[in-house]
Parts: C-alpha cells; sequence; structure tokens
C-alpha cells in the first residue's frame, strides 16, 4: 500500500525501522554510522591540528586518532597536543559514549525479542468436508518451542457497490470451527463453513476476483520460552485459493507412534466430493 499526505518523522521512527531490518541490514546501519562520525571527526582533527605524531596533512592518520578515541583503545602512538585537539577529543568522547549505548542497546533488543516462525500452506483450499463447502488451510510452527493460548483470526475483504454506486473497501470476519488452540507446534488445519451465514456463501472463483477478494489471516499467542506475545500474518488473494482441492494428510500412524511429514505441508489433492 502507498500512503500520500502522512507526516515524515524519520528520526522519531527511525529506531522502530531498525528493529523491522534483518540483521545483515542492521550490521551495515551501526558499521556505517561508526565509520561516518569517525570519518566527520577526522576532518574535525585534520583542521585544528595538534595529533601528535600524525604524518601532517594526512587525513588517514587523523582518521586512525579518530578509531582509537571513538573506541577507548588509546595506543598511545597518536595524542592530542593541543587544547583544541583535547577539546575535540572530550566532545567525541561523548558522542562516543551516546553511540554505544544506543548501538548496544539496539542489538540487545533485536537479540531478546522473540518472534515467531509460522509457516502457512501456499494456498487455502474449498472442498466439501461434512457435506459442506469449507475453506481450509494449514498453519504450524518453524520453531521447536510452543506457542501458548494460540488465537487465530481470519477476515474477508472484498471491493463492494454502494447505493450510491460508490466503491467501498469492506473488511467481515470468517467465523471459525475452532478458532483457538491450546499449544500451538507443527501443523493446524483451519476451518471456515461456507453456510447460509457465511460471507462466503454463493462466490465462485469469478465472483472474487472480480472483487479482488482478499483472506487475511492474523495468529497471536505466547512464546512458551520467552513468556511474551508473539504474533504473524498471511495474506491469500483470490487466485490462491484452490476450489476442489484439499490439503494432503501429513499426520499417520506407525504403531503406537504417530508420524508428522512436513514434506508433504503444502501439497494439495483433488477433493472428489467437490
Amino acid at each position: 500500500m502507498q500512503v500520500i499526505g502522512a507526516a515524515r518523522t524519520p528520526l522519531r521512527d527511525f529506531y522502530h525501522a531498525i528493529m523491522r531490518f534483518s540483521w545483515p541490514a542492521t550490521l551495515i546501519v551501526i558499521s556505517g554510522a561508526d565509520l561516518g562520525l569517525n570519518a566527520l571527526f577526522a576532518f574535525g582533527y585534520l583542521a585544528i591540528g595538534g595529533v601528535e605524531n600524525a604524518r601532517r596533512g594526512s587525513w588517514i592518520d587523523a582518521f586512525f586518532f579518530s578509531v582509537q578515541t571513538f573506541g577507548t583503545i588509546g595506543y598511545g602512538t597518536l595524542t592530542p597536543g593541543t587544547t583544541a585537539a583535547n577539546v575535540l577529543v572530550v566532545f567525541e568522547s561523548v558522542i562516543s559514549l551516546v553511540f554505544t549505548a544506543l548501538a548496544t542497546g539496539l542489538v540487545f533488543a533485536k537479540f531478546s525479542l522473540p518472534t515467531a516462525r509460522v509457516m502457512f500452506t501456499r494456498e487455502a483450499t474449498i472442498s466439501i468436508m461434512n457435506g459442506v463447502p469449507t475453506l481450509s488451510f494449514r498453519l504450524g510452527n518453524l520453531r521447536s518451542n510452543q506457542i501458548v493460548e494460540a488465537h487465530v483470526r481470519v477476515a474477508l475483504t472484498r471491493t463492494e457497490r454502494t447505493r450510491e454506486n460508490r466503491t467501498f473497501y469492506r473488511m467481515v470476519d470468517l467465523p471459525l470451527v475452532r478458532e483457538r488452540i491450546p499449544s500451538l507446534s507443527r501443523s493446524w488445519t483451519v476451518l471456515h463453513v461456507i453456510d447460509e451465514k457465511s460471507p462466503l456463501f454463493g462466490e465462485t472463483p469469478e465472483s472474487l476476483e472480480a472483487k479482488e477478494a482478499e483472506v487475511d489471516v492474523s495468529i497471536v499467542g505466547t512464546d512458551n520460552l520467552w513468556m511474551q506475545s508473539v504474533h504473524a500474518r498471511h495474506r491469500y488473494m483470490w487466485n490462491e485459493i484452490a476450489w476442489g482441492k484439499r490439503h494432503a494428510d501429513v499426520l499417520t500412524e506407525k504403531g503406537e507412534t504417530l508420524i508428522l511429514d512436513l514434506r508433504k505441508f503444502h501439497d494439495l489433492e483433488a477433493d472428489d466430493r467437490a
């Protein structure tokens, strides 16, 4: 979605933006900011001079001195020799302290942030179950932990025309056979019965395409390791709903052992009853 006219607050939202970055992107941003600050201070040292044992006019020596100061390394070879240089060292030390605190807090926050790794089937299906058309899809927890008190909600978003002949985007909830599970592990099949009360009643692939229909799924639960809330979302477009198909069984019994075959997680089978 492209948003036009929203107030831009890059500094206010910078922390949240970094938290959404991947780890490689985060490390690149932190490293780039560190090198950029040192390069800036290097120009300052080069302008005022006063760095002992540095070659005259050498920006690289000033940069190395800045890095040693910023990182509180202090080899002793390059040292401030004038009052102006010492003042700039004090200022850089304060900036270094703040930057290190912010970078450390950011890295710790990303490490300690619990996230869910929930996998959804590539397609939702509509097939006959107990004699009634039923929308279904499968989801599973990719981690070995448990998501306790997992709660899933499903909504249908579609375009409608009002009596004034205006386009209106409506979102309606799809009631589920079971919307809460005590503990989510590897697999859970979510079902919505398409009866007379269902918003999908009477719909066809063509009508869903005309209405630009989307099925939005959200799941919220508590990570049993961190004891904090985790969530995941997924969206099925109208062309990602397989009509007359069902998901292949992933559970089989072998003696007293129940076997879960995740290789069939996304597999579809023809529904002979459709």
